[in-house]
């Protein structure tokens, strides 16, 4: 809102500072309360979006809701050197020792973080693993007998984690 806020005003100018180094990268700008219109209509049109810490919160969480929720949303926060990973939700402390929390969000954290460092260091042998998790998340999800309550299920945390391990198990042994 750097039409607003001067906060936001110093986001702006030191994003198209940065951005002046990077003009091979197409850059855009809006506003948050139109982007998370955008964002819900066309999500498709985003590769990347650059956005301060609290606005960048409550778009993710918005955002969640089109692959099924907090509970399936993992986030990453990358930089030149370090990377971040965590599920959209955080650590959900109301829902703590009650074994009902869909651990998928975590599971797919591990996957981008795997991702991640596949890419950093060039290893296909993890680039690989972290292929098998997505599939093993996927394959668990389109089977759907065993989802917690956010997918519509009765699925405990454990439940949901250890079939997504026995699928992962299966395709590590196939490799």
């Amino acid at each position: 809102k750097s039409n607003v806020t001067r906060g936001c005003q110093l986001f702006r100018r030191t994003f198209d500072a940065v951005a002046a180094s990077h003009a091979h990268v197409e850059k855009d700008y809006g506003y948050i309360d139109a982007f998370t219109q955008w964002l819900t209509r066309t999500p498709e049109f985003y590769d990347v979006v650059v956005t301060s810490n609290m606005f960048g919160d409550i778009a993710t969480d918005l955002a969640s809701v089109l692959q099924g929720g907090m509970g399936m949303a993992a986030s990453g926060n990358i930089g030149d050197d370090h990377a971040f990973f965590e599920p959209v939700h955080g650590s959900a402390p109301k829902h703590a020792g009650q074994n009902k929390v869909n651990p998928i969000a975590s599971i797919n954290s591990v996957q981008m973080m795997l991702d991640w460092l596949a890419r950093r260091s060039n290893d296909d042998d993890l680039l690989s693993v972290s292929k098998i998790l997505d599939q093993s998340v996927a394959e668990h999800l389109k089977d759907g007998s065993s989802l917690t309550y956010d997918l519509g299920g009765t699925a405990s945390c454990t439940d949901v984690g250890i079939s997504i391990a026995n699928r992962l198990a299966v395709h590590l042994k196939e490799r």
